[in-house]
């Protein structure tokens, strides 16, 4: 490892935490000596990174330090190709573009080698047959969900049983085969899961619901005993 590429690793290890962290800490996570670890932090305070603590106390980087956009690796790039590309494909319209725009942005400020490697990345997504979903559906949703608003569905299950439901949607689930919203029904008073293609109407009352996004989401990875990345087999 270079160690350009080493301290760029020492400042985003740095980044991620809220207190000091001894250096002996830092140097086993990073895979170098105290001595390196030392030196590092040093020129890093040099080159007025500001980064705080002493041998024997323990580092904290500063709140407010950025790296500039260009800092991306290789393998960090093409991940975010990659994701960009997913969205592209999966995710509705404004995503959809939010992602081409986001990869144009990167483009603008990267050095010229890396940016072949932004247009060129062999990773590919495929494209996916699914039933297809209104864009203002999925626009829709993701405003309730942000703005922490009801809405008023017309559903058809699985069982084709046609209901109406007003639900508190606090999450999206974009999957290869389908779109779900993840929601607090008013009519079961539980957690339930909607497929996007299943809704056959929907309307937005302006009423905000009581409780707020992460304490629902909390409480419905707390029931299912959901990991934060929860994925999900049937609804």
């Amino acid at each position: 490892m270079s160690r350009t590429q080493r301290v760029l690793d020492l400042i985003q290890n740095l980044r991620g935490r809220r207190y000091a962290v001894p250096g002996r800490v830092l140097a086993e996570e990073l895979g170098i000596s105290l001595r390196s670890l030392y030196r590092d932090i040093a020129a890093l305070k040099g080159q007025g990174v500001p980064v705080d603590g002493d041998p024997g106390v323990g580092y904290l980087l500063r709140p407010g330090f950025t790296l500039p956009p260009l800092m991306f690796t290789p393998d960090e790039l093409e991940a975010l190709v990659l994701g960009a590309r997913w969205v592209v494909d999966r995710a509705d319209g404004g995503l959809g573009q939010a992602a081409r725009d986001a990869l144009v942005k990167i483009g603008a400020v990267i050095p010229g080698a890396l940016k072949d490697d932004l247009g060129s990345s062999p990773l590919l997504i495929p494209s996916q047959s699914r039933p297809p979903v209104a864009d203002a559906l999925v626009r829709g949703l993701r405003q309730a969900v942000g703005d922490g608003q009801k809405v008023e569905l017309t559903y058809r299950d699985l069982a084709d049983r046609v209901t109406r439901r007003t639900v508190w949607p606090f999450a999206l689930a974009f999957y290869d085969q389908v779109l779900v919203v993840v929601s607090w029904c008013e009519t079961r008073q539980d957690f339930r899961h909607f497929r996007l293609d299943r809704v056959e109407a929907w309307a937005l009352p302006g009423e905000g619901y009581p409780r707020s996004r992460s304490e629902l989401l909390t409480q419905w990875r707390e029931k299912y005993s959901i990991r934060p990345d929860w994925t999900a087999d049937t609804f």
